[in-house]
């Protein structure tokens, strides 16, 4: 059954405002962009922290400009978030993890791995600082899965004892709002997810569209 996630937060939401206390809330982001309108709609309701794992990024200039975008981002804009970087070891925490799945669409089963291993890491360290709540800003992409990633965000908030934030943040204009926010801070937004295998096809997907063009002239 499909779930309106966003509604679900909504409710979430609705039930944080009646706390004397702003909970505490680790977000997994995957890069300044994504994380934009994400920050600037949950600050009225968390204290936030962001949190910056992303073995997936294959490449090691590409990962540090990405981490270094995040913190100068929150400069930019006055915030005062944190960012608490994970481990960054691809080849251990990404590739192993996604072996056998090399050969997958974009959006199929490897990307179902790659945000469980990146919600659990999420999960496992909200736990260990003690926050509330936890999410990731992943949903924010019309490309990514915001079905899967709150049924797995919800199977590891049970199974760590952390509530999970449920979302689909791209909805309410939010994706255009990030874009509106890239635009105006000139934020690197990068065009592909951050693994090889969503290069590679990108890359491809370019490639033929160029062919395509050429040929219709």
């Amino acid at each position: 059954m499909k779930i309106n996630y966003d509604l679900a937060m909504e409710n979430q939401l609705q039930e944080i405002k009646k706390s004397e206390n702003k909970p505490r809330l680790l977000l997994h982001s995957c890069c300044a962009p994504c994380s934009s309108a994400i920050l600037e709609f949950l600050q009225e309701y968390f204290e936030i922290t962001v949190y910056f794992f992303n073995p997936n990024i294959t490449f090691e200039e590409e990962y540090l400009k990405r981490l270094e975008e995040q913190k100068e981002y929150h400069k930019k804009r006055g915030y005062k978030i944190n960012v608490v970087e994970g481990e960054y070891n691809p080849e251990i925490d990404f590739f192993q993890k996604v072996k056998g799945l090399e050969n997958e669409r974009e959006g199929g089963k490897r990307c179902h791995q790659c945000y469980n291993l990146r919600l659990e890491e999420t999960a496992k360290k909200a736990q260990e600082l003690g926050y509330d709540y936890f999410t990731t800003v992943l949903s924010i992409s019309p490309m990514k899965n915001a079905q899967w990633i709150n049924e797995i965000g919800e199977e590891l908030g049970k199974k760590y004892g952390i509530k999970f934030l449920n979302g689909d943040f791209k909805k309410k204009s939010r994706y255009l709002r990030s874009i509106e926010i890239s635009k105006e801070y000139e934020l690197y937004r990068q065009d592909y997810c951050g693994c090889i295998f969503s290069k590679v096809e990108r890359e491809k997907i370019e490639k033929e569209k160029k062919e395509k063009d050429g040929g219709e002239r």
